[in-house]
C-alpha cells in the first residue's frame, strides 16, 4: 500500500532545502589520508600472492582448496594454436607468484566452473570466522540459465546484515569480474583476492573497509566462452536501462551497500582487429580508465586520478607489468581510429561513477589467448585491485567526504545553470606503443586518438527541477528506483510549469559504441527536440523525479529523450508526451512510489 508523505513540497520548504545545500563549502582538498594513524603495513614477497598485500599472520591458510571435477572447456578456454609466435610470446614472461584457483591448475583445459566458484566462496564464507572477520555469501540473483550470480561480503562489521554494516561506519568496495564471459582472468583474480581477504595477506584491510566480491557477473557468457549473456546482450552497456537480469543484479548490490569505489575487471583483445589494421599487437599487460561521462562531478574525477590510478600505475611498474589508459578500435575494417573507453552512461565504469562513487576499470591482455599466459592476466589484475584496495581503505574518510560533499552540491544545483545532456571525446593524435607480430620489438604508431579525458558537450539545456513522469512510465520508474534514484509519487491532481518535448525529427538507428554496435540492442530511436515552456497538468498517480537529490545526473542520463541511452530511445518510455522537464519548484502533494 502506497504511503502518503506527511509533508507538501512546498515552494518555501524546497527554497530552504535548496539554498542550505547551496552554502555547502567547498572543501580543501585532502593533501594527505585523513583516516590514517600509521601507513598500512607491507610484507615480504610470498609464494601466494604479490607483494604489497597487508600483513603476514601466522595462521595464513593458503593450501589450494579442493575442487570439483571440472566441466567440460568451454570454446575460449580450449588449449588452441597461438595467435602469434615465440618472439612475442616471450615479452610475457611467467610471474614469480604463482596463483591456485580450481581453473588454474596445470592441467586444467577449463576456467573455473560456476559450480567450483560456489564452493570456494562457501569455503571462504565458513573459514573466515576463526578471527575478527566475517564472511558471507551473497546470493545476488540468477542468470537468464539460472545459474547463481554469487558475491562474498568480507567484514569485521558484528553482522553481515545492512544494518550492521550501517553501524560499522566502514566504507564498502565493490569488485565485479567477468561481465564478459570470454574475459576468464578476472574471474580468477577475484577468487584469489576473495581468499587472502578472508584468511590472508589481504585481511588487515577490512579493519578500514568492507569488501563485496562478485567474481563472475554473467555466468551464461563464462560457461559457453561468449562476450554477452545468454541472449546475445552487452550486459555491460546494460547499466542504465537494465533490461538482463544480470545487469539488474549488479544495480542492486550497488544501490543497498552504497560502495566509495567500485572496481570493474575485464580483459581486451590483443591480436584481431589490431593485426588487421596495424600489423601490429597488442603490448600492455593491463589498460585502465575510470569514469568518464557527462556530469560526473570534478572532485570524484580528481579523486580517481590521484589516489588510485597513480597509485595503480606505480603498483604494476613494481612489479614489471606495463600499462596505458584503456583504448580500443572498431569493427570495421576500415576505421584506424583509436578510441578510449566512451562518454555514454550506459558502461558500469560510467553509470557507477554517476552513482557518486570512484569507478574504475581494469582490463588485462587476455580476449583471444585461451589459457596462454594467464598466471600473469591473473597477476597483473591482482596487483592492481590490491592497489584499489589499498587506496580505498587509505583515503576511506577523505572518499566518504569528497561523495558527501558531491551528493549536496549535486542536490544544490537543481532549478539552476546548465546541465550537459550529450558529450562525446575529443579527437586528437598520440603515439601509440604496439608490438611487432614477428620480432616482438616495440613499434610506435602515431594514431588517431578519441580522448575521453576531455569530453566535448554536444548538447546542453537548463538544468530543471525535475521530471515529471506519466502514469504509464512504471517500467522506467522500476528500473530508476533500482539505481537508487529517488522517484515520488503525485498524491493528488496539481499544475508545474513545465518544458514538454516538441518532436522534430526522427529516425531509427543501431545503438552503438566505440567498438560498434552494440551487442543484443534493438534500434534505437533517434529524435530531435525542441522543449517548449507551457503549463502542464500532472494527474494523482502520476510521478515525480527531484533533481535536488544526490543523483540527480544519473537521473539526467535516463530521461532527456535526445540521446542514444536514455530511456525513450531504447522504449522504456514508449510515449514522448509521457515526461517533461518541471522548470520551477512544483507545489504538489507525495506520497511514497515504493510498495
Amino acid at each position: 500500500m502506497a504511503r502518503r508523505m506527511p509533508w507538501r513540497s512546498s515552494l518555501a520548504l524546497v527554497a530552504v532545502l535548496l539554498s542550505a545545500c547551496a552554502s555547502t563549502p567547498l572543501p580543501p582538498w585532502p593533501g594527505t589520508p585523513a583516516a590514517v594513524q600509521q601507513p598500512l603495513p607491507r610484507v615480504q614477497r610470498g609464494t601466494v600472492v604479490p607483494a604489497p598485500l597487508g600483513q603476514v599472520r601466522e595462521n595464513v591458510v593458503v593450501t589450494p582448496l579442493q575442487s570439483s571435477a571440472p566441466a567440460p572447456a568451454a570454446a575460449d578456454s580450449a588449449a588452441s594454436v597461438a595467435p602469434y609466435g615465440p618472439a612475442v610470446a616471450a615479452r610475457f614472461a611467467e610471474p614469480p607468484t604463482q596463483y591456485s584457483t580450481p581453473g588454474l591448475g596445470p592441467e586444467r583445459r577449463s576456467f573455473t566452473t560456476n559450480a567450483e566458484l560456489g564452493q570456494w566462496l562457501r569455503n571462504m564464507a565458513s573459514a573466515a570466522p576463526r578471527g575478527p572477520t566475517t564472511a558471507s555469501v551473497l546470493s545476488l540473483g540468477a542468470s537468464q540459465q539460472g545459474e547463481p550470480i554469487l558475491g562474498l561480503l568480507l567484514t569485521r562489521a558484528k553482522g553481515t546484515d545492512l544494518a550492521s554494516l550501517e553501524t560499522n561506519g566502514r566504507s564498502t568496495v565493490v569488485l565485479i569480474g567477468q561481465q564478459h564471459g570470454d574475459e576468464p582472468a578476472s574471474s580468477e583474480a577475484l577468487l584469489v583476492i576473495a581468499r587472502e581477504l578472508a584468511q590472508g595477506l589481504l585481511e588487515p584491510l577490512l579493519d578500514r573497509i568492507n569488501v563485496v566480491v562478485i567474481p563472475r557477473a554473467n555466468p551464461d557468457g563464462a560457461a559457453s566462452g561468449n562476450r554477452t549473456t545468454a541472449s546475445g546482450v552487452d550486459m555491460n552497456r546494460d547499466h542504465l536501462l537494465l533490461q538482463t537480469p544480470e545487469a539488474q543484479a549488479l544495480a542492486r548490490v550497488v544501490r543497498d551497500y552504497r560502495p566509495i569505489v567500485v572496481l570493474d575487471a575485464h580483459e581486451f583483445t590483443v591480436v584481431g582487429r589490431y593485426l588487421q589494421k596495424f600489423n601490429a599487437i597488442q603490448r600492455y599487460d593491463a589498460l585502465l580508465q575510470y569514469t568518464t561521462t557527462a556530469n560526473y562531478p570534478e572532485f570524484l574525477t580528481k579523486a580517481s586520478q590521484e589516489w588510485f590510478h597513480q597509485p595503480m600505475l606505480g603498483a604494476l611498474q613494481s612489479q614489471g607489468l606495463t600499462s596505458d589508459w584503456y583504448y580500443t578500435t572498431s569493427t570495421q575494417p576500415d576505421d584506424r581510429r583509436i578510441s578510449m573507453g566512451g562518454a555514454q552512461p550506459d558502461t558500469g565504469r560510467n553509470v557507477n561513477g554517476l552513482k557518486n562513487s570512484v569507478s574504475l576499470l581494469v582490463e588485462t591482455r587476455g580476449v583471444g589467448l585461451g589459457r596462454m599466459h594467464l598466471q600473469r592476466r591473473v597477476h597483473t589484475q591482482v596487483t592492481a585491485i590490491t592497489s584499489a584496495l589499498r587506496s580505498a581503505a587509505e583515503r576511506a574518510t577523505n572518499l566518504e567526504q569528497v561523495r558527501s560533499f558531491v551528493a549536496r552540491d549535486t542536490a544544490s544545483q537543481a532549478c539552476k545553470g546548465q546541465v550537459v545532456v550529450e558529450a562525446q571525446a575529443t579527437p586528437t593524435q598520440r603515439e601509440l606503443t604496439m608490438l611487432d607480430p614477428e620480432t616482438g620489438a616495440d613499434r610506435t604508431l602515431k594514431v588517431d586518438w578519441n580522448s575521453s579525458l576531455t569530453l566535448q558537450p554536444v548538447k546542453t539545456r537548463a538544468r530543471p527541477c525535475g521530471y515529471w513522469l506519466a502514469a504509464s512510465a512504471t517500467t522506467a520508474v522500476e528500473r530508476l528506483q533500482l539505481l537508487g534514484v529517488q522517484v515520488l509519487r503525485i498524491a493528488e491532481n496539481g499544475g508545474v510549469l513545465a518544458d514538454t518535448y516538441n518532436e522534430t525529427a526522427r529516425e531509427t538507428t543501431e545503438r552503438a559504441d566505440v567498438r560498434g554496435t552494440v551487442a543484443g540492442s534493438a534500434g534505437t530511436i533517434r529524435i530531435q527536440v525542441t522543449p517548449v515552456r507551457r503549463a502542464i497538468d500532472v494527474p494523482a498517480g502520476s510521478f515525480y523525479v527531484p533533481l535536488n537529490q544526490g543523483l540527480a545526473n544519473l537521473a539526467v542520463a535516463a530521461l532527456e529523450p535526445d540521446t542514444q541511452s536514455s530511456y525513450f530511445a531504447n522504449r522504456l518510455i514508449g510515449d514522448l508526451a509521457s515526461t517533461a522537464r518541471v522548470m520551477s519548484v512544483p507545489s504538489l502533494v507525495f506520497e511514497d512510489s515504493d510498495e
